[in-house]
């Protein structure tokens, strides 16, 4: 059994990376998401291989695999980046889950069998914010899950509020329907179904 997790950046963008707890099983079917990329990270010592994620947990690039694969590391390692602000549920349906204020990345560990190099069962959702000062998860900075605060441009896509111009738009909500966007909405933006994601309307305001 390996453990195929998922680094979701900013809106609609992902990678993935593995890790392995050294066993192995029969082959099952598996899923990944659309837009995911593939590589691997393993975990960083023997008392971790087979260890799920919790709160409070760090990791990092792996550097024996490239810059594309990650690893846990000890949060006072060099190499580690980020740390888990919080462990959900795993799901097949990556909008719906929603990671608290401050996530900079979102990584859906999947459990797949017999060494398949990509896809895998969701078992759990590990909510990460960086180590360094760069938090593109932080209200308005252009990064992680749209929240309100953020800006959007014309497309519904997130950018840096500091780089908005005169037809980009601050999220003043996120709701379902566009009668219930709050006062100051400008232009509400209907967005493509999607799957599990809890809110179908971007209420676009004055940046």
């Amino acid at each position: 059994m390996a453990l195929g997790v998922v680094l979701a950046l900013g809106f609609g963008a992902s990678q993935v990376f593995k890790e392995d707890d050294g066993t192995t099983s029969a082959p099952s079917p598996s899923s990944s998401s659309s837009s995911s990329s593939s590589a691997e990270a393993s975990q960083s010592s023997g008392d971790q291989e087979s260890r799920r994620w919790k709160k409070g947990d760090c990791g990092g690039p792996d550097p024996e695999k490239g810059s594309d694969s990650y690893r846990m590391f000890d949060c006072d390692a060099p190499g580690a980046t980020f740390k888990a602000l919080e462990i959900m549920d795993g799901s097949f349906m990556p909008e719906s889950v929603q990671c608290p204020a401050g996530t900079d990345l979102i990584i859906e560990v999947s459990i797949t069998y017999g060494g398949s190099d990509s896809g895998g069962i969701p078992s759990e959702t590990v909510c990460g914010r960086n180590l360094s000062d760069d938090h593109p998860g932080d209200a308005g900075a252009g990064g992680g899950q749209l929240v309100e605060g953020d800006c959007v441009d014309s497309r519904a896509q997130e950018i840096a509020c500091s780089g908005a111009g005169a037809a980009d738009h601050k999220v003043l909500g996120l709701v379902k329907k566009k009668s219930e966007c709050p006062a100051g909405t400008t232009e509400p933006m209907e967005l493509l179904f999607a799957l599990g994601r809890p809110y179908d309307v971007i209420c676009g305001g004055e940046v």
